[in-house]
């Protein structure tokens, strides 16, 4: 069924509309949008006929959304988002003098690992830039290319997507960690202790990419999951103070050994090597701005240290 026609659409409407699902008042929403109480009372009776749904109903002496607000909370701000960058656009771009707002979406272990570097290289070229960091979640990268139209990009190991452009950052190795003070394992870790001990591991879902288990499996030796936690940062301190082990990206195990007090092993079998990618809309492949933030990513991680042991940043893309 073909929707609304495009050109009969109010998009002031569409502001409207996310200030009062996030408000959840008509009188808060006016003052947020500097306009009268009567204009968004009209603009939410107009959104109503639009939706044919209440979208905010009373509940004693406050309002809540619908079944149907909540839906459509979820998705106006990747829609305002998306409008800006079209208005946006321009034929050339200027990255000393643009305002412009960037959006990527990535791991905690990523923005650890490349963020601080990519921030000051933007700061650096573009010092009127706005660089926002989100953190992934299943649902974005379930739903990858709807995610990719309301930000400019996400950072995601190859395996996960598939038919979008894409350019490779940069790589990284699998290690083990276990705590200093862990004495049940020697000089080295051995595939008899991983299949003994106790793991903690990361969710074993697209958001989360520890192939862990995966590679665990692979060898033979089930993990014995004791722990399950959402973030990489998080791990070594899971591990800290106890007989676990976990598998973590060597950079990640780097930065937190110290802090954490973690030994770090190589892995005992051949772990497959964590690419990390970049991954965008098609609809942005041409526009001169998020040409320069994909080159600026791409050179920010070719600069990169290598931790030994992982392969080092590529340029090959794929659009």
């Amino acid at each position: 069924m073909a929707g609304p026609d495009p050109r009969k659409l109010d998009l002031n409407l569409l502001l409207s509309l996310d200030t009062l699902l996030k408000e959840r008042n008509v009188t808060r929403a006016a003052q947020v949008l500097s306009l009268s109480q009567p204009a968004v009372s009209a603009a939410l009776g107009k959104l109503r006929r639009h939706f044919g749904d209440e979208l905010l109903h009373r509940v004693g002496n406050h309002f809540e959304l619908t079944p149907l607000g909540e839906q459509l909370l979820e998705r106006t701000d990747g829609a305002l988002d998306g409008v800006q960058r079209v208005f946006d656009t321009v034929a050339r771009f200027d990255p000393a003098a643009t305002t412009r707002a960037f959006t990527v979406m990535m791991s905690d272990y990523v923005t650890a690992a490349f963020g601080a570097p990519l921030a000051e290289a933007v700061a650096e070229q573009a010092p009127g830039a706005r660089l926002r960091f989100q953190n992934s979640n299943t649902q974005a990268i379930d739903n990858a290319t709807r995610t990719l139209r309301g930000i400019d990009c996400m950072v995601l190991p190859y395996g996960f997507l598939s038919d979008l452009p894409s350019a490779t950052l940069f790589e990284d190795t699998w290690v083990c960690v276990v705590w200093r003070g862990n004495t049940e394992i020697g000089d080295r870790a051995t595939v008899d202790d991983l299949r003994r001990l106790p793991w903690v591991v990361t969710t074993d879902r697209a958001a989360a990419f520890t192939p862990a288990a995966r590679q665990l499996r692979l060898i033979g030796v089930e993990p014995r999951v004791q722990l399950v936690v959402e973030s990489f940062l998080t791990v070594p301190f899971m591990v800290a103070g106890t007989n676990r082990v976990a598998l973590l990206q060597k950079r990640a195990a780097l930065m937190t050994a110290g802090t954490a007090g973690l030994r770090v092993f190589p892995c005992p079998w051949d772990t497959v090597p964590l690419v990390e990618a970049l991954w965008w809309h098609p609809v942005n492949r041409a526009d001169p701005a998020h040409c320069w933030l994909r080159r600026t990513m791409t050179d920010v991680a070719a600069a990169l240290p290598s931790p030994a042991g992982a392969g080092g940043a590529g340029h090959t893309s794929r659009e």
